[in-house]
């Protein structure tokens, strides 16, 4: 959020992570807060079958990223 450019570790199958999130400090020792971006897929371009990728801002900040099973309650 300040103009630096942050290296994002792609996983083994190429792909950059699902959430993406950036810790802010608190101003003058006042907890800090996690910004959270989620991966979704961008329009098609002019190639076919390739699979380009953006992250939207996601206000609510929920943590989805753990893995979820079938027969599990759905999250609030």
């Amino acid at each position: 959020m300040d103009g630096r450019v942050l290296p994002v570790l792609l996983g083994p199958t190429g792909h950059p992570p699902k959430v993406y999130r950036i810790p802010v400090p608190g101003a003058d020792g006042s907890p800090g807060t996690v910004i959270v971006y989620r991966r979704v897929p961008m329009a098609p371009g002019k190639i076919r079958f390739t699979r380009r990728w953006k992250y939207e801002y996601d206000p609510s900040g929920r943590d989805d990223s753990g893995l979820r099973w079938p027969w599990s309650k759905p999250r609030p």
